[in-house]
């Protein structure tokens, strides 16, 4: 084999999924989607993980949807509240879903 070949094939092998942790890894440095307890969900770009699951992102948006009932109606009233934070580190307790952007 040639060189370039031996190259391609070592790159191709750094990009291979063997398992779930690998994932995560091709997404270092991507904007990723993760899904919290307590109804929180979070969009920003990863910059470190660890085998615990926990992260620190970037450019973060936070989304904390919330369920209160009117005294009234007894009406389920939806909220969503945002923000935007800089850095945040996520326990890897609380996560229950990692989504690595869409790749074509």
């Amino acid at each position: 084999t040639t060189r370039l070949e031996q190259r391609m094939s070592a790159v191709e092998e750094e990009a291979a999924v063997r398992e779930p942790l690998d994932l995560i890894r091709l997404a270092l440095d991507e904007k990723v989607y993760v899904k919290l307890r307590g109804d929180r969900e979070i969009r920003g770009r990863l910059h470190a993980y660890d085998q615990h699951l926990n992260m620190i992102l970037g450019d973060v948006e936070e989304v904390i949807t919330s369920v209160e009932i009117d005294d009234e109606t007894y009406e389920e009233i939806i909220k969503t509240t945002k923000r935007a934070v800089p850095y945040l580190f996520i326990r890897g307790d609380s996560v229950t879903l990692v989504s690595p952007p869409l790749r074509s």
